[in-house]
This record gives structure tokens, C-alpha cells and sequence, in this order.
């Protein structure tokens, strides 16, 4: 079986096990528990894994606190955080020490501090603070490639050569762009087109509509990647769970494009590898 394949199941068999985990927390005596928070665009979710790494609990919530990855509501970020730490606690009958977080690469000069003040206000030690492509990779374990993250306001790529980051970007387009589309062409609210969007029975109907939307994000990935030698690209972030995004973009970019199973998982849960007992100032 070849790397890249052991890799994907990897991460799928990761996600599998966190989405059986957000309906059934596993209640272990486990020594530490390890917390990764994942301050979306659309949606807030927090990622607990066990002394091993393993996943044992979960939580999301679908919020506008944060926008084109900024927090722009930092009291309404804070509250969703710790109720949903708390939700966790009380599921698993331990408190919930230590945090890590993530930022669209390229920002850490304008929002880190925010993110980092979200979830120790939230009552989380902070341990971590990375970018969230470079977040993602810890799921996936990519040696060479592309992790390409779409948000709901950015498209995040991170390019990794020998498992190592080389390049990082941010461009402002993602969800909140297909979310407008949808709201146009249908007559709707910005509010109905993102409900009506998440509903995977509305994907294939969905997919024309939102074409060139897609296509500018793989002129995106391609004005990134073209100085560098990538022949895979991964896509993560909430806006990949539409199905069929990846057939235009390996189509556009022209190189074999990888979507783990739910992708709006895979962030957090890479978040939530990269926590660990040493705390950050």
C-alpha cells in the first residue's frame, strides 16, 4: 500500500472517529486531555483527544464571530467557547486544561493576539498557535504537496516539502463568496443560502451555480504553487464539504486534488495533535 494511501486513511479513519465521538463521548480515565479550537468563519468547533491522542470528544457550532478570518465579535467568541468547553466537561467528567489554536497563515501579525485572548478567556492554557494549513497537515501527514484550507472567508495554502512548510499564503475568497452566489441566483437571504448550501441533497444542483467561484479559488491555489514543485493538493475547510469542489479543482490546477472524508473536521483535529502541556505566554 503506498504512503499517500496509509496517510488518507489515516486522517479519514481520524475524522470517522471524532464525528462518533461528537454523538458519543468516550468517558476514559485519561491522565491529560489535549483540546484543539477551531475559531471558523462559519462555524466554531472544538476537537478532545485523550493522554494517546486518541479522539474522545467534540463539539461545533455553526456562529459569526469571526469574519474573512478575524474576530470581529470577541465577547460572542469567547461565551461560544467556553459553553462548549463546559458542554465537553460535563460530558466527560474532567476539566479540560490545556488549548491550542490556529490563524489563517499570514495573519499572525493582526489576529493572533485575539485568538490567543478567545481561548484563554475561554479558560484553556494556551500550548499552541499555528497556521491552519500547517494544522491540517498533522491529520494528514503530507510529505510533499499542497494543503489547501477554504474557510469561510479565505483560502489558506500551505506548500510542505520534505514535511516541512516552504511557502504559506491567504487570499480572501471561500464560503462567504458561494453563500453570496447562492443568495443571488436563488433570491434568498445571506442567512437561507447558507443553510441551503451545508445540505449536501442540494450539492449536485448547487455545483454550476457555484463554478466560477471554485475556479477562481484553483487560480488561487495555482498563482501559489507555480514557483514551487507540487504534484498533490488536500483540501480541507468547511467549504469542501461540497461535493464534487475537488473534480474542478484538479481539473483547473491540472494536479491530482485529495478530500479527506468531512473535511471541516480535519483542521480542528490537526489543531488538536499539535496541543500539548507546555504552555505558551
Amino acid at each position: 500500500m503506498s504512503e499517500k494511501k496509509l496517510n488518507y486513511e489515516y486522517c479519514d479513519k481520524l475524522v470517522r472517529d471524532f464525528e462518533e465521538v461528537v454523538k458519543q463521548p468516550i468517558v476514559s480515565k485519561s491522565s491529560v486531555y489535549y483540546t484543539g479550537v477551531d475559531l471558523g468563519t462559519a462555524c466554531v468547533v472544538l476537537a478532545v483527544l485523550d493522554e494517546n491522542y486518541k479522539p474522545v470528544a467534540g463539539a461545533y457550532r455553526y456562529a459569526d464571530v469571526v469574519r474573512d478570518g478575524m474576530v470581529v465579535d470577541y465577547i460572542g467568541a469567547i461565551k461560544i467557547v467556553r459553553e462548549l468547553k463546559q458542554e465537553l466537561e460535563e460530558k466527560l467528567g474532567a476539566e479540560l486544561i490545556y488549548g491550542a489554536a490556529a490563524i489563517p497563515p499570514g495573519t499572525d501579525a493582526l489576529d493572533s493576539g485575539a485568538v490567543k485572548n478567545v481561548v484563554q478567556a475561554a479558560g484553556f492554557e494556551l500550548t499552541n498557535l499555528l497556521d491552519e494549513p500547517t494544522a491540517a497537515n498533522k491529520a494528514l501527514k503530507i510529505q510533499n504537496g499542497a494543503v489547501v484550507d477554504i474557510g469561510g472567508g479565505t483560502t489558506g495554502i500551505s506548500i510542505l516539502k520534505n514535511g516541512k512548510v516552504v511557502y504559506i499564503a491567504d487570499e480572501p475568497t471561500g464560503g462567504t463568496h458561494f453563500s453570496l452566489v447562492v443568495s443571488g441566483a436563488y433570491r434568498m437571504s445571506f442567512q437561507e443560502a447558507e443553510i441551503y448550501k451545508r445540505d449536501s441533497k442540494n450539492h449536485k444542483e448547487l455545483l454550476p451555480v457555484l463554478k466560477p467561484v471554485i475556479e477562481k479559488i484553483a487560480s488561487i491555489i495555482n498563482q501559489h504553487i507555480k514557483d514551487h514543485d507540487v504534484d498533490e493538493i488536500s483540501l480541507v475547510g468547511g467549504t469542501c464539504c461540497l461535493t464534487g469542489i475537488e473534480e474542478i479543482i484538479e481539473k483547473k490546477t491540472g494536479i491530482f486534488t485529495h478530500k479527506p472524508k468531512n473535511p471541516m473536521f480535519v483542521t480542528p483535529l490537526g489543531i488538536a495533535l499539535s496541543c500539548t502541556k507546555e504552555i505558551i505566554e
